[in-house]
């Protein structure tokens, strides 16, 4: 978002004790989204008002018709109607934070949106799960230095803790407790947990990939006893001080399906997470155990997981032909 937009006053018919308070007023205010949605919110906005510009328009405030104009104009450059429905929040929450009238909430943006929809379909491109086949014969395939500890342990705790990109390279030393059963893992934030309430998941051991031995073997070999658990690895084998990014994450599991023989471009990172779920429950596992290690907030959401695992099971038409 332009640092010229701000959801709090700026101050200046305040009283000046009021200024570090405001400050801090400020910066809670910046952490109501997460940095991702604010960086994508950003992105967003900017190629609204470069459009705007270009077409000798406002950009804020924007009318309506402006809105409805530029997402007919971004049909026509190819984009998405998920990407345009998230390009209208950030357009939306851009008024918002300067305490104008919101254009998005108008009819006219409202059915142009939803005409977009039904002219070119809104469903996701769904990316392949790596179900449990198809992680052990990935982490089969890591090299024996550095690298291939940390993408092996990394894969096999992605998988068996249904972890979403953000909170894998969120991890800390500190958060993760080995058990004679297992590994005991907290998430201190996540996606469906903004406000960092947290939550500890349990991790089973494995007979033939063990999440639980291939962290213990990378931390180890990496000497990490604290802080960040997957980090980068350079040229030279010196581990970083950082944490790997989310991108980095979905660059070793394509990377890994490669060298496995699959398809990369159905992989993502994602796929660690999908793939659990998808053998779970192909084995018949309870949904709301499946809930206790994914920590889905709906049932309805993971009903499409069993449906997918299970679509040839019993089928109707089975024998028929």
């Amino acid at each position: 978002m332009s640092t010229s937009l701000t959801l709090i006053s700026d101050g200046s018919n305040l009283p000046a004790a009021l200024g570090p308070d405001l400050a801090a007023a400020v910066d809670l205010a910046k952490a109501e989204k997460a940095a991702s949605t604010r960086r994508a919110y950003g992105t967003d906005f900017r190629l609204f008002k470069a459009w705007c510009d270009g077409k000798g328009v406002s950009s804020l405030a924007a009318s309506p018709e402006t809105v409805a104009a530029f997402l007919a104009a971004e049909t026509g450059n190819g984009t998405k109607p998920s990407t345009l429905g998230r390009r209208v929040a950030a357009i939306r929450y851009a008024h918002k934070l300067a305490h104008l009238d919101t254009p998005t909430d108008s009819e006219a943006v409202k059915a142009t949106l939803r005409g977009i929809r039904r002219t070119f379909g809104g469903a996701k491109v769904r990316k392949a799960p790596a179900i449990a086949a198809k992680v052990q014969a990935m982490v089969a395939l890591a090299p024996d230095r550095l690298t291939g500890l940390r993408d092996r342990a990394l894969l096999l705790l992605g998988f068996a803790g249904a972890f979403r990109r953000s909170e894998l390279v969120a991890l800390d030393v500190a958060d993760v407790e080995e058990t004679e059963t297992g590994l005991l893992v907290t998430i201190r934030r996540s996606k469906t947990d903004q406000e960092g309430e947290g939550v500890t998941i349990a991790i089973a051991r494995g007979v033939v990939a063990c999440p639980a031995k291939a962290l213990r073997e990378w931390l180890e070999a990496a000497g990490i006893e604290a802080g960040p658990i997957f980090r980068p690895i350079n040229k030279a084998g010196t581990v970083a001080a950082e944490r790997l990014t989310c991108r980095s994450v979905a660059n070793i599991v394509k990377g890994y399906a490669t060298l496995a023989g699959f398809d990369a471009s159905t992989f993502s990172g994602h796929s660690l997470r999908s793939g659990f779920l998808t053998s779970a429950a192909a084995k018949g596992a309870s949904i709301f155990k499946m809930m206790d290690v994914s920590r889905h907030k709906s049932v309805d959401t993971l009903r499409g997981y069993v449906r997918d695992a299970e679509l040839f099971k019993d089928h109707a038409g089975a024998g028929l032909l």
